[in-house]
């Protein structure tokens, strides 16, 4: 009888468990370039009454008898699929199309997202909503490096260099447009890639880390190397689907309540059994 509530309890906290991760993905409905979370169910070990026997020459073989102990969260999974693009027309916000993510550094760590709305600020870094800032490859007097470093557009603080306005194109370069009508590159958006991208770690503001089974990441330029390309004046939306969070919303609340009732049968069993004596 104590295993029926046993069993029962983990059932509580799984589904209680998914109608966390599916409330938090609800929450996240439109927030710029979230990914959805999904819950994995498991069972647990079984209570081996009877093992398995081998047949013989006068008997034949038996299968074993085992009763189930419960249920576990066996996992969670990011969903990465593409989210929609909401259209902007603000030129520093950047939508990744494919693979990828946008390269961060947040107090020194390097970070990863796929949120694109970004800024320069009065130094001329491009910037996250946050004060991360984005990273790529500067250029000078046109000739982009080949290190990946804190993108820095010094022409945007300096009244001195002519700079009248900025694009950023598809494969991430960023290029100015100056006072006598010349144009040149003044950096590039690098964007990163995983070989699991499903083993990176929340960071929050819908940044990512590397962690021990991301792998590493494979930093590059947007459009070479597996890496997508990107569109400006958009950003990507969440992917979390609605009707099918709703849909789990219901499953949940179901599983909680058929486990509850098993609870609550076992405790009126319980009850007869301890009445038998009056």
């Amino acid at each position: 009888m104590l295993r029926s509530l046993f069993s029962a309890i983990s059932g509580l906290r799984t589904n209680q468990t998914m109608l966390d991760v599916t409330g938090n993905n609800i929450a996240n409905a439109n927030t710029v370039g979230f990914k959805g979370n999904g819950v994995v169910f498991q069972d647990t070990l079984s209570q081996m009454l009877t093992s398995a026997s081998a047949p013989t020459a006068e008997r034949g073989g038996t299968n074993p008898i085992q009763i189930g102990l419960g249920v576990s969260v066996g996992g969670t999974t990011t969903n990465f699929n593409q989210g929609s693009a909401q259209v902007t027309g603000r030129a520093t916000d950047l939508m990744i199309q494919g693979d990828g993510f946008f390269v961060v550094e947040r107090n020194g760590e390097p970070l990863y997202t796929r949120a694109g709305a970004f800024n320069f600020d009065s130094a001329g870094n491009l910037v996250t909503l946050d004060g991360d800032l984005v990273r790529g490859y500067n250029a000078t007097g046109g000739t982009m490096g080949a290190t990946v470093e804190a993108i820095q557009v010094t022409e945007l603080g300096d009244p001195t260099s002519g700079l009248l306005s900025y694009n950023i194109g598809s494969d991430g370069i960023i290029t100015g447009v100056f006072a006598d009508g010349t144009r040149e590159s003044l950096g590039q958006l690098a964007l990163a890639n995983f070989v699991n991208p499903a083993g990176l770690e929340r960071a929050g503001d819908t940044a990512f880390r590397e962690s021990t089974n991301s792998g590493t990441a494979q930093v590059g330029k947007p459009g070479a190397d597996r890496l997508g390309s990107l569109m400006g004046g958009s950003l990507e939306m969440s992917n979390v689907d609605l009707a099918q969070e709703f849909t789990n919303l219901i499953v949940a609340q179901r599983g909680f309540q058929a486990t509850s009732r098993v609870i609550t049968t076992s405790d009126s069993v319980l009850e007869e059994l301890v009445n038998i004596k009056r």
